[in-house]
């Protein structure tokens, strides 16, 4: 994780942070997501974060909400980052780096007084978040490396087969997730997963289905 000072448990962590929905964006703990944020009431959020303790969370409305539901509505659980990598281009823009540490659920939204929203949050539900899981027992590793050969094969992507095989298993499996160019349904389940292991699971079952769709094939029955 590359934060300077790396959070032992919830203790350091805000119990009110600002909220930046962002459909199929997925952060998780110990993940890198860049960002290009150029929307004044996120320039502000950022401004803000920048000034406090550089904690933003990152959620996605609502996938399982009706077509027809508010566009307010968000989904239950995100993820909180802190901003590790912070550039202005010149033309109004921010880039900057989250870098995961832990899920959250939403308690409640706080009244508004700023143009972006904020959340009482719980981070109880996800204290194992803050402990690395390099080895990440049980995680089904060979069948993530299958699992992502098959698509990249089936869709023409170049993979860094190297990098694959010396990264260590939770990140493999967090930056597969976080990567993947699966729907918000799917990358919220993967967010929502318990553990590293069930989340690898996760991402093998959602990869075949999408193979199986792709060519017309039935689904592996999980």
């Amino acid at each position: 994780m590359s934060i300077n000072k790396p959070y032992r448990d919830a203790s350091g962590l805000p119990a009110e942070i600002p909220l930046f929905p962002l459909e199929g964006a997925l952060l998780l703990p110990r993940g890198q997501l860049p960002l290009n944020v150029f929307e004044p009431r996120y320039l502000e959020m950022v401004d803000d974060a920048m000034a406090g303790q550089r904690i933003i969370g990152m959620i996605q409305p609502d996938p399982t909400a009706p077509a027809d539901a508010e566009a307010s509505a968000l989904a239950a659980v995100g993820c909180a980052g802190r901003i590790t990598q912070f550039a202005e281009t010149g033309d109004g823009r921010y880039i900057i780096t989250l870098t995961g540490v832990a899920r959250f659920r939403v308690d409640r939204e706080a009244p508004v007084s700023k143009p972006y929203r904020t959340a009482r949050v719980d981070f109880s539900s996800y204290a194992a978040d803050f402990e690395e899981s390099p080895d990440a027992d049980g995680v089904d590793r060979a069948g993530v490396v299958r699992a992502l050969r098959e698509f990249a094969e089936a869709n023409d992507l170049s993979v860094d087969w190297k990098s694959i095989d010396a990264a260590a298993t939770e990140s493999l499996v967090n930056a597969l997730a976080m990567m993947s160019p699966f729907g918000p349904a799917e990358k919220q389940a993967l967010l929502e997963a318990v553990d590293v292991k069930s989340r690898a699971d996760v991402l093998i079952a959602i990869t075949e289905i999408a193979l199986a769709r792709a060519s017309n094939a039935p689904a592996p029955l999980q």
